[in-house]
């Protein structure tokens, strides 16, 4: 079966004619005259009025976003996409200085969040390289281990924030 190019025109049983505007790897978008946007399976059934050769390889903004999403996480150090707990979305987070006649700093809590999440990611790598160093010898590791541990620690009380108990930091538990 050959691929329809944008601007091919189509005859669909249930859409009646149509001109195709968009393809992505598995779908034709197209405008009906009778019905508007539609999309349809590349493999549905339609009579082709006019087939346009597509000269370029179209692909959805679904397959760019997920190819786009996937190279991030592999080559930066966002590991994954970490949800805010919904009770603070579209809240602000209020600095109130302790000195009379100062102003007080208001922060949109997500952007807040944002930077927490990126100093977790960041010491997740810290650790991963800490780990696969060939140039620390085991104890060298354990004690800079105990110390991001150490850090994590310091960090649970932003854990409010996090909409998954998974995201949370965790520091020594017990009597450590």
């Amino acid at each position: 079966m050959k691929i329809l190019g944008i601007g091919s025109r189509i005859s669909h049983a249930e859409f009646g004619k149509g001109v195709v505007t968009n393809v992505s790897s598995n779908m034709y978008w197209v405008t009906f005259m009778d019905k508007g946007l539609e999309t349809i399976d590349i493999d549905s059934d339609y009579e082709v009025i006019e087939a346009i050769d597509n000269e370029v390889d179209t692909v959805s903004f679904f397959d760019v976003e997920s190819s786009l999403v996937s190279i991030l996480q592999k080559w930066s150090d966002a590991t994954q996409r970490v949800a805010i707990a919904d009770k603070w979305k579209g809240g602000n987070l209020i600095l109130e200085p302790g000195e009379a006649g100062m102003s007080n700093k208001e922060i949109p809590i997500n952007t807040f969040f944002h930077k927490i999440v990126m100093v977790r990611d960041r010491i997740r790598v810290m650790e991963q390289k800490i780990n696969s160093s060939k140039n620390l010898d085991d104890q060298e590791k354990i004690d800079l281990q105990q110390y991001i541990t150490r850090i994590y620690g310091s960090l649970t009380t932003f854990n409010v924030l996090f909409k998954a108990k998974s995201d949370h930091f965790v520091g020594e538990k017990g009597g450590k």
